[in-house]
């Protein structure tokens, strides 16, 4: 935001400012509440005229034959507030405060700058040139928000035409086959030499983890199963059946999950199983394996399109986004680093929206 600017002053110039001496405090015998001036419940209403002065730096001026009383820089409310505005519209009032604070002794130290030459250093000219590509890159990046927020009704029309499929709703019933059946560790065997009843630990052989062979053996026993349960769930058996065969042929504990799944949207389904928002209602999907090598079967109960007017607020959060993506990434462009130079830099990622860029709505 345009504040980061109000904040890099501001911390310019407190850096050089003196600390707050230490609060005095109350005489003996007086109470701190009774030295304290009792707060206003509302601060009083003063009508500044736009002319009017709101800073007066005295013994500040120009004109260096001035002396005395008429040496005085005044700044009216209209320049204090469009410099407020320029920095952060609609600044509130306690920025302001902190702005009215440190601004005067930010032209005090510009001005002695320049009397002793600083601007004509061997330096400034170059962080002049790089605070100029700032202030540009935020105004760009202000500008094309502005741009790409300008979303008519005609916009949000046309992209729900475009991207009918995105606002297709489905409910479906589901049946999900684990990647292997559950293997009983191989029972604890005495050792050698022990004796029959003997409770020594030391003296059996612990339970061993299952082989490669038993492991693959307990995979291939659950994808035979997940086809013949596509096979009765396209020939009408209830998917609750179905699960709860599979749960128990599994051999996992507790209650199969729910096969019913309600108001799914392509995008909200894992990327390898969005192709079941394509059945007709009644089709059954074939068997669907996830990277994990768990197993899944659909089946489509029904579906209707979203209406326009129902997916209106987003769209018209969709479109600023994508907009905004696709102009930054016209600007950023590729950038090739010299390695020997800066070293190894990898894979970095996007660049980032200059400095004072809102992040797109959500």
């Amino acid at each position: 935001m345009r504040s980061q600017c109000l904040v890099c002053l501001l911390l310019a110039g407190l850096a050089y400012g003196q600390a707050a001496p230490p609060a005095t405090p109350p005489a003996a015998g007086t109470k701190a509440e009774q030295s304290a001036s009792p707060a206003p419940d509302k601060a009083p209403e003063v009508k500044v005229g736009p002319g009017d002065p709101v800073i007066t730096l005295k013994g500040f001026c120009a004109d260096s034959t001035q002396q005395g009383d008429a040496c005085k820089t005044v700044i009216t409310r209209a320049q204090f507030e469009k410099l407020a505005d320029a920095l952060q519209p609609g600044m509130p009032p306690p920025r302001r405060q902190q702005l009215a604070n440190i601004y005067p002794q930010l032209l005090r130290m510009s001005a002695a700058a320049e009397k002793r030459g600083l601007d004509k250093g061997p330096t400034f000219e170059e962080k002049m040139n790089f605070a100029r590509m700032q202030i540009l890159s935020q105004e760009l990046s202000h500008a094309l928000q502005d741009d790409a927020g300008k979303v008519t009704d005609g916009d949000i029309e046309d992209y729900y035409k475009k991207n009918e499929a995105s606002y297709e709703q489905a409910t479906f019933a589901r049946i999900f086959v684990p990647r292997a059946k559950q293997i009983a560790p191989a029972p604890v065997t005495p050792k050698a030499g022990a004796k029959p009843g003997e409770k020594d630990t030391a003296k059996t052989t612990a339970p061993q983890p299952p082989t490669e062979a038993q492991q693959k053996a307990a995979e291939e026993a659950m994808t035979k199963l997940a086809d013949k349960l596509r096979v009765r769930a396209a020939n009408g058996e209830d998917f609750d059946t179905l699960q709860k065969e599979a749960y128990v042929a599994a051999g996992l504990p507790g209650s199969p999950p729910n096969t019913k799944m309600e108001n799914k949207r392509r995008a909200t389904l894992p990327p390898n199983q969005q192709a079941v928002m394509d059945l007709k209602p009644g089709e059954v999907s074939e068997v669907i394996t996830d990277p994990s090598g768990s197993h899944f079967i659909y089946k489509m109960v029904s579906k209707e399109t979203i209406s326009l007017d129902t997916v209106k607020p987003e769209i018209q959060k969709i479109i600023p986004r994508q907009r905004l993506e696709n102009s930054m990434k016209g600007i950023q462009g590729n950038v090739d680093l010299n390695d020997a130079y800066f070293g190894s830099t990898g894979n970095p990622a996007m660049p980032l929206l200059p400095r004072g860029a809102r992040p797109p709505a959500q």
